[in-house]
């Protein structure tokens, strides 16, 4: 008996490509609030805003040309709209991880600011993009409905 994948291979492909892209997000994302946090002395929170949206813009070519490539191309303006709607959500709940931590708890540490935002609030907000980009951002195609031979369409 062989044993049993906790998802399906299909669904545990796509979670590997978009894991693998996000990595690449996650790494730009340390560098770039590092970065600025500590070598440029900006803002943490500022910091997690720009460092965020450099891993936003990163992340989006790599899922729309590898992990979701297959995926229906016919409204890219509607896909980059709606995925910039729910990247920005997930830039609030990762970067309220860390103004919570640093200006609500009083974590003002360096180590305390990357465990808050890179770690607790990215994971959250990776959970949600992967729903929210699997679910509206990059649809399936959905397939055309085949007309029956004889339709009332056929006598106009």
């Amino acid at each position: 008996m062989r044993p049993r994948l906790p998802l399906p291979p299909p669904l545990a492909r796509e979670a590997a490509k978009f894991g693998t892209v996000g990595a690449f997000g996650f790494l730009v994302n340390v560098a770039v609030f590092n970065l600025c946090a500590q070598l440029l002395g900006v803002e943490p929170l500022l910091s997690g805003v720009l460092a965020t949206g450099t891993a936003i813009t990163a992340n989006y070519f790599g899922n729309r040309h590898w992990t979701y490539r297959d995926r229906d191309k016919g409204r890219q303006r509607r896909e980059a709209a709606l995925f910039a709607l729910f990247s920005c959500a997930g830039l609030v709940l990762e970067n309220a991880a860390l103004a919570v931590s640093h200006y609500g708890l009083g974590f003002t540490s360096a180590l305390a600011d990357n465990l808050a935002k890179n770690v607790i609030g990215l994971g959250i907000a990776s959970a949600f993009r992967f729903w929210s980009y699997r679910t509206w951002v990059f649809k399936e195609h959905e397939p055309e409905r085949a007309r029956p031979a004889h339709s009332p369409a056929d006598a106009l």
